[in-house]
C-alpha cells in the first residue's frame, strides 16, 4: 500500500516474523498503563493472535500495523480501535517502542499516514484519541497533527499510584460530512 508509506515510516500488516517484537512490547509494564494491560502475555497466545490478524476490520473491529523504518526494522504499532462503521469513527492509538525512536517526527508520520488511509479509504468522519493528562508528549503530538481536546475523564485510569485524568482528542474529517 503506497498510501501507507511516508519519508522515514511505512506501515504494514503484522506478520509471524513479528512475534518477538509483539511479545517484548506487549510484555513491557512501562507501557501497560497506557494500553490497559494487567497481566503477561505468553507467546502461545500471542501466535494465536497472529494467526487472526488477517481479519477485516469490519468483523473485529481494529487494525494494527507495525510501523517500519526504512530499514524496515520495527519500532511501533499503530491501531485503529473501536471501529464504528455506521457512525464513522474509531479510536487510534499509538506506541513507539524504543524512547531513542521517539520525538523524531517518526510517530507522527506513522499517525498522519493512518488518519489518511482512515479518512479516505475507510470514509471515516473522525477518530479519537485518550490520552493520559500527564503524558504531555502525545499530548503535544496529537495536537500538532490537529486533534482538539473535547473532554476530560477525571479519576478514569487506575494505575499503581492512584486514579489519573484521561484527556480526549477528535479530529473530524471537515471534508467528508455527508
Amino acid at each position: 500500500m503506497l498510501s501507507l508509506k511516508g519519508k522515514q515510516v511505512y506501515l504494514r500488516a503484522l506478520e509471524p516474523r513479528d512475534l518477538d517484537f509483539l511479545y517484548e512490547l506487549e510484555n513491557d509494564t512501562s507501557i501497560w498503563e497506557i494500553s490497559g494491560t494487567l497481566k503477561p502475555y505468553s507467546k502461545k497466545v500471542l501466535s494465536l493472535y497472529l494467526e487472526n490478524v488477517h481479519r477485516d476490520i469490519y468483523d473485529v473491529k481494529q487494525l494494527r500495523l507495525c510501523i517500519c523504518d526504512m530499514q524496515d526494522k520495527c519500532i511501533g504499532l499503530i491501531d485503529l480501535f473501536d471501529f464504528d462503521p455506521k457512525n464513522r469513527r474509531a479510536g487510534i492509538g499509538i506506541v513507539i517502542s524504543n524512547s531513542e525512536n521517539r520525538n523524531k517526527g517518526l510517530g507522527a508520520e506513522a499517525i498522519t499516514l493512518l488518519s489518511n488511509y482512515a479518512f479516505s479509504t475507510l470514509d471515516l468522519h473522525q477518530l479519537y484519541a485518550n490520552i493520559l493528562s500527564d503524558n504531555s508528549a502525545s499530548i503535544h503530538l496529537f495536537e500538532k497533527l490537529g486533534f482538539e481536546k473535547v473532554g476530560l475523564k477525571r479519576e478514569w485510569i487506575r494505575t499503581n499510584t492512584g486514579f489519573k485524568d484521561e484527556i480526549m482528542f477528535q479530529k473530524v474529517n471537515r471534508k467528508n460530512v455527508s
